[in-house]
């Protein structure tokens, strides 16, 4: 028998002798590591290193003689090239939430097989459903065994950079205080205890920050509360000794990371814990023998909710990332057009320059994500990443369009936008994709909806200018946004998840607005801005009270902004004999290209609202921006 040729297929062979070895008939690998992150750090990376796919998202399954990796649209063309060579059959899902792996284990195991799987990165919530699947198949499931440690020689330990502390007035809530407000909240469901997993929610309830993780500022903890203290476990010597003793004047003492799972076990029988079923593995509920309530962490939807501090705050970072946006497109359009240019401007170019132009602002800390610069057939694939080895040329002969998908973590917020640009000449048929995609964006922009909406009752509303001509996109149309968090949080999502009650929209939730159309091999579009949950502005009789509002379709939103954002996020929301109103407020402050508009497609009310935003842009970055920047933006924004 020939050796291996590539390193997956070596690996994938290791794995299929462990699984021989351990009389399993299937290993499964999903992208997840003990706190269910959505970055991972290396040593969680076993789907990556086992198949060679580098997307953040996809689900491998290992048998004697099948590999197969699960991934959605968003990733399809980019798995089907980096899975090349290496044996692994590319499986097309729908969404990210869809289990067709399951059922693909349920047909193709056989009864009395053993199927593995590493329930210290298994969500609670996602064992239950496979062990329930398999089960009718009479397979068994067994989660206590991690394959990856008996074939991965030189797998990482646990990253070492040191835990800071996120301050006011950039923090203008207290840690005690968070504390008391979700001791409140596990009084309320009737529990002594509560531990928590996620990353986002320890960091954000402790008012700490790391950078454990790629793009978030997070940092490897677990977290026991009781009604009076609470065990921090994290890693020896990534607290220092000042820091640990701020903590412990709040309640709160700092444990060895390993610990967890020992304080899980020494919980008495009688004892009644809080634990999330999705946001907790079964490996660390395996240690439990207290009682246990069931329910979404409250810090999760605390942490959603941005206070008027916060949201003052995000105003601040949106500036700030505006005009970082300004200067890297004032000198990017003057170096394509340069005629004494003689270096081809590549999309790791553009990745770099806007980095610098965002590294340059006060309170910057990082990217909130690996920049996206995709030029004509790249940007059709949607999560697509530039590399040394395959990239395009920004190439203003060949004419086409660039996507750029960026954000930026700053002290006062999280940033998350994306333009498409004209590079030379744009095709009819590129600005009719371009303004139907720009209507989805505006329609959902101004919609008006009842407190408590369920966020993927939404979707539609985004989705219906593309439907309305045969065209759709495969991504969800808007995920929460973190505040200097992940850029990616919940509870809400405006997709085609199935809602729950806990997807409810709230004062002072950010969200994206990010429709898109992807035409395979040919271009991408995509066009976000960040928006936040306010109170509507509704006049007595329930119509639109900011000056004509309903007829130009929600300037009155657009417009928040430029006036410095002042809404009382924490009065009611405007009331009618049918409850409750919100809308959105657009918080992301940067042009949108007017270029690749067919002006004959929009409406009057739509060019109304894009006129109003641009408005907004310019009056809010004006003061902060001069040179070349500013006449690029005052360019940009000239009303259509």
């Amino acid at each position: 028998m020939n050796a291996p040729t590539s390193p997956i297929a070596g690996r994938i062979a290791d794995l299929r002798n462990a699984l021989a070895r351990h009389g399993l008939a299937a290993f499964v690998v999903p992208s997840s590591d003990p706190h269910l992150s959505e970055y991972l750090p290396e040593r969680w990376q076993g789907r990556r290193w086992l198949s060679g796919f580098n997307g953040s998202v996809g689900t491998l399954i290992v048998t004697r003689d099948f590999a197969g990796l699960w991934v959605d649209s968003r990733y399809w063309v980019q798995a089907e090239r980096e899975l090349q060579g290496t044996g692994v059959s590319l499986m097309k899902i729908s969404t990210a939430a869809a289990t067709d792996h399951i059922q693909w284990l349920v047909a193709n195991i056989a009864p009395g097989g053993e199927v593995a799987i590493d329930g210290e990165v298994l969500s609670l919530a996602s064992a239950r459903e496979v062990m329930m699947a398999l089960a009718a198949r009479k397979v068994a499931v067994k989660t206590d065994l991690d394959l990856l440690g008996d074939i991965w020689p030189d797998r990482a330990g646990l990253p070492t950079a040191a835990v800071y502390e996120h301050r006011p007035p950039e923090a203008p809530m207290t840690r005690s205080a968070k504390l008391a407000t979700l001791r409140e909240e596990m009084a309320r469901r009737g529990a002594q205890w509560h531990f928590i997993s996620t990353l986002d929610d320890i960091a954000w309830i402790f008012n700490l920050r790391g950078s454990d993780v790629n793009f978030n500022p997070v940092f490897l903890a677990h977290a026991l509360l009781d009604a009076n203290s609470a065990t921090l476990f994290v890693a020896d010597a990534k607290v220092d000794a000042a820091l640990q003793a701020a903590l412990l004047r709040d309640g709160v003492r700092v444990a060895p990371y390993a610990q967890a799972a020992r304080a899980l076990e020494a919980l008495p029988e009688d004892a009644r814990l809080l634990l999330d079923p999705k946001r907790v593995t079964l490996g660390l509920r395996s240690h439990v023998r207290a009682e246990v309530i069931e329910a979404i962490n409250p810090s999760t939807l605390l942490k959603s909710r941005k206070s008027a501090a916060e949201a003052a705050q995000v105003r601040e970072a949106m500036v700030q990332d505006g005009v970082a946006m300004c200067e890297f497109y004032a000198e990017f359009e003057a170096a394509l057009a340069d005629p004494a240019r003689t270096e081809p401007i590549t999309e790791l170019d553009v990745d770099a320059r806007l980095s610098a132009a965002r590294a340059r602002r006060p309170g910057f800390k990082g990217l909130s994500f690996g920049t996206i610069a995709a030029f004509n057939a790249n940007g059709a694939m949607p999560h697509y990443r530039a590399t040394l080895e395959s990239h395009a040329v920004i190439d203003v002969a060949r004419g086409g369009l660039l996507l750029i998908d960026s954000g930026g973590q700053y002290l006062g917020g999280t940033t998350d936008i994306t333009r498409v640009w004209p590079i030379g000449t744009v095709s009819n048929e590129q600005r009719r994709d371009y303004t139907r995609v720009l209507q989805g964006t505006i329609a959902l922009s101004r919609t008006r909806f009842p407190r408590g909406t369920l966020s993927p009752m939404l979707d539609a509303i985004a989705r219906a200018p593309l439907w309305r001509h045969g065209l759709d996109y495969g991504h969800g149309t808007g995920h929460g946004v973190g505040y200097f968090l992940n850029v990616h949080e919940g509870p809400q999502s405006i997709s085609k998840a199935i809602p729950d009650a806990t997807m409810a929209m709230e004062p002072g939730m950010i969200t994206s607005i990010e429709p898109g159309l992807y035409r395979p091999g040919r271009w991408g579009i995509r066009i976000e801005n960040l928006v936040l949950n306010v109170p509507a502005a509704l006049a007595p009789d329930g119509r639109g009270s900011s000056g004509g509002v309903d007829e130009v379709g929600g300037a009155g939103a657009a417009t928040g902004a430029a006036s410095g954002g002042a809404v009382d996020l924490g009065s009611a929301a405007a009331t009618t004999e049918f409850g409750e109103f919100l809308e959105f407020e657009t918080l992301t402050l940067c042009p949108i290209d007017t270029r690749c508009i067919a002006r004959a497609l929009l409406r009057a009310d739509e060019i109304g609202w894009l006129n109003a935003y641009h408005a907004s842009v310019r009056a809010r970055l004006s003061p902060h921006v001069d040179g070349a920047a500013r006449t690029w933006l005052i360019e940009r924004t000239e009303p259509i």
